[in-house]
């Protein structure tokens, strides 16, 4: 079992930038890879980034690319999404999990409770 708990968002202006964590507990975070997705209202969750087990390997949705950098520290059980240059259409809630490097959610087990993220214009 994997417990994961978002931080760091919050209502930043456009071009701002945001720095959210997940703090998971257990000894088996390095065993995972990690995501985060995110659901803007009325919309289905979408991928944003993922980060292999050891880190070397990242992948990230298109629309973030060059903007969001995703990192872990595996002696600190935490997995971060730094995001710059935010636009308006970033603001939804944002959630990090723990399962299979992919994009696809479905390949993800374990679920934070999600962070909100608002981007004013």
């Amino acid at each position: 079992q994997v417990q994961l708990v978002e931080s760091g968002g919050g209502l930043v202006q456009a071009g701002g930038s945001l720095r959210l964590s997940c703090a998971a507990s257990g000894r088996t975070f390095s065993s995972y890879a990690m995501g985060w997705f995110r659901q803007a209202p009325g919309k289905e969750r979408e991928f944003v980034a993922a980060i292999r087990r050891s880190g070397g390997f990242t992948m990230y949705t298109d629309s973030v690319k060059g903007r969001f950098t995703i990192s872990r520290d595996n002696a600190k059980n935490t997995v971060y999404l730094q995001m710059n240059s935010l636009k308006p259409e970033d603001t939804a809630v944002y959630y990090c999990a723990a399962g299979i490097y992919s994009g696809n959610y479905n390949l993800y087990d374990y679920w934070g409770q999600g962070t909100q993220v608002t981007v004013s214009s």
